[in-house]
């Protein structure tokens, strides 16, 4: 479960935060996770409650704000958002677009 690394990797960075604004209590982390990230939200969930124990984020909820997959065809320059990173173009049927967004995971708020 990748997910463990990844919500320790993400109240590092809180942790880091926090202390440098002289917090000592966080209430709410939001992050946004693409679905093409690899990410499993249940199983974030499932780490969060587990790794933020002992730490300033004991009380904290974690906020996943779910991006789509937004793709753009190498052909014919169609935008379009796909289920998966290899949809095909729905207007020329080629394969393999770029990947404009949906793999994003960031922390983009904290609240205390």
């Amino acid at each position: 479960m990748h997910e463990f690394s990844i919500v320790s990797g993400i109240i590092e960075i809180v942790t880091d935060s926090a202390l440098k604004h002289n917090v000592q209590h966080v209430t709410m982390v939001e992050i946004e996770a693409g679905e093409a990230s690899g990410v499993v939200k249940e199983a974030m969930d499932f780490a969060w409650e587990a790794a933020k124990k002992g730490t300033i984020l004991e009380n904290a909820q974690l906020k996943i704000i779910s991006v789509p997959i937004r793709a753009q065809c190498k052909k014919c320059l169609t935008v379009f958002q796909a289920s998966a990173v290899f949809d095909v173009c729905p207007s020329c049927k080629e394969m393999n677009p770029d990947i404009i967004s949906g793999r994003e995971l960031r922390v983009i708020s904290i609240e205390a």
